[in-house]
């Protein structure tokens, strides 16, 4: 019997030639993409969860990491990230907020990536610099016009209604407020073509158009580039 430390290691192996190496059979995405897909939506305290959210940590620090410097968080500023996952985002966010009036909140679905952010952010969280609450984007446990600046990553794809989820976050934006979300579309396209993410809106359009439908303003996408790698980001701001 092997212990878990190897069972981890040896699915983590099994996974990564998978991404690499299966093609899914035609009208089919396949039982391990179908299982996979569901736990990158919803990540749970299972050996496939801990799988995933290792390729998280792996793939998304980046992205995370983008999107914290481009909210051009100020020392006093209250931010939201939604989404958090492993809580990288959170890791990085939090060294901007110097200034005594700084807080750094978290939402997040998944009991499971609460746990992990918990743990990381275990800290701050004691200080009263962080706060973690579990729940859905669509009913933000936040009073109107608190936050000043809101990022995620990737996580817009799996919300089963973007207009109702970026309507939650205008209403907690301050007017001006920024919201920066980060992707790598080359990534996510290959992946689908895979037959993973299936039923994930993958392309930026639906986002850019319920971004406009909810009452932002000035929402674009951009094509960036951070040490030689190319990634996409999108821009609104919340004028009210």
């Amino acid at each position: 019997m092997k212990n878990p430390s190897e069972r981890r290691t040896i699915a983590g192996v099994a996974l990564n030639k998978t991404l690499l190496h299966v093609q899914p059979t035609p009208g089919s995405t396949g039982m391990v993409t179908k299982i996979i897909t569901q736990h990158l939506g919803h990540p749970k305290s299972t050996l496939m969860g801990w799988v995933t959210q290792s390729l998280m940590k792996r793939n998304n620090r980046f992205l995370e990491e983008n999107a914290v410097r481009l909210c051009e968080i100020q020392a006093d500023n209250t931010v939201l990230e939604v989404g958090f996952r492993p809580g990288l985002g959170l890791q990085e966010a939090v060294q901007y907020l110097t200034d005594p009036r700084g807080k750094l909140l978290g939402l997040d679905y998944s009991e499971y990536m609460h746990k992990l952010a918990r743990e990381r952010l275990r800290d701050h969280i004691a200080s009263g610099k962080v706060r973690l609450f579990q729940g859905r984007v669509e009913s933000i446990p936040l009073p109107a016009c608190s936050v000043d600046k809101v990022y995620h990553c990737n996580c817009h794809l799996y919300w089963p209604d973007m207009r109702a989820g970026n309507a939650e976050l205008l209403r907690v934006m301050r007017p001006g407020a920024l919201m920066v979300s980060t992707l790598n579309l080359d990534y996510l396209r290959w992946g689908r073509s895979l037959g993973f993410l299936q039923g994930a809106n993958v392309e930026p359009k639906p986002y850019l158009e319920a971004l406009r439908a909810a009452g932002f303003t000035d929402v674009h996408l951009e094509e960036k580039y951070d040490k030689g790698r190319k990634f996409e980001a999108i821009f609104a701001t919340a004028e009210k």
